[in-house]
């Protein structure tokens, strides 16, 4: 994907998107490289998709907009029909396998639902008002696509509310542009004060951004030996 990656991350209002693109510019940045997100804000985002944009570089970035993703990332099946245009037959596709309704908000931060764009008051009630888990048409566009059980994950193995901190994992293996201790440098500095009440919030965390980069790597694994 040469010295630029573009990503395009997608989900529900609530689910952390804004969040994960936010983080992954801000460790770029600390590392040295060029960085750029861009938010998808409306007032359509309450209750709806809500979609983030994301260049990393090691040279200058030509444009803050891009047609088509190196990478697509969806988090529901809203997310895979509103990231199409963003495909082309060179894009990894990875999405939440689980195919989830995005969790309820409170004001525990624990995974990074709190850091999203859409306010939490905004999420009463739409919780119950997503579509039931269903078998979701992929587009064949892309170049490759994956899926990874992010929210499974997160509710058999560590909790619900650090499923986007599994995302956030798969998208740091899949862009290969950023270092974890970067990632973490950047979650130490928004979570310092509930990190150093809580030193088991840490590691949680911390295994929840482990587990993403071996969920996608198996499924990039299994993706090759189809192919």
């Amino acid at each position: 994907m040469g010295t630029t990656v573009k990503i395009a991350i997608a989900g529900e209002g609530g689910q952390g998107v804004q969040a994960l693109a936010d983080i992954l510019a801000e460790a770029a940045n600390d590392e040295g490289k060029e960085a750029l997100y861009i938010p998808n804000f409306g007032i359509e985002q309450r209750g709806g998709v809500s979609l983030a944009f994301v260049q990393i570089a090691t040279e200058p970035i030509g444009s803050p907009k891009f047609r088509h993703g190196d990478i697509v990332i969806a988090l529901s099946e809203r997310a895979i029909s509103r990231t199409r245009q963003y495909i082309t037959e060179d894009t990894l596709l990875v999405y939440d396998s689980s195919l989830v309704a995005p969790p309820e908000v409170d004001d525990e931060a624990i995974g990074l639902q709190t850091y999203d764009s859409v306010a939490p008051e905004a999420m009463a009630g739409a919780v119950s008002e997503q579509p039931k888990p269903g078998k979701v048409r992929l587009t064949r566009r892309a170049g490759r696509v994956v899926g990874i059980p992010a929210t499974d994950t997160a509710r058999q193995e560590l909790h619900p509310r650090v499923f986007n901190m599994i995302v956030l994992g798969a998208a740091v293996r899949a862009a290969g542009m950023v270092k974890m201790e970067a990632i973490k440098k950047a979650l130490e500095s928004r979570f310092k004060s509930k990190f150093a009440g809580n030193p088991g919030l840490r590691e949680l965390n911390y295994r929840a951004l482990q587990r993403g980069v071996e969920l996608v790597e198996a499924a990039l694994a299994r993706e090759e030996v189809r192919h």
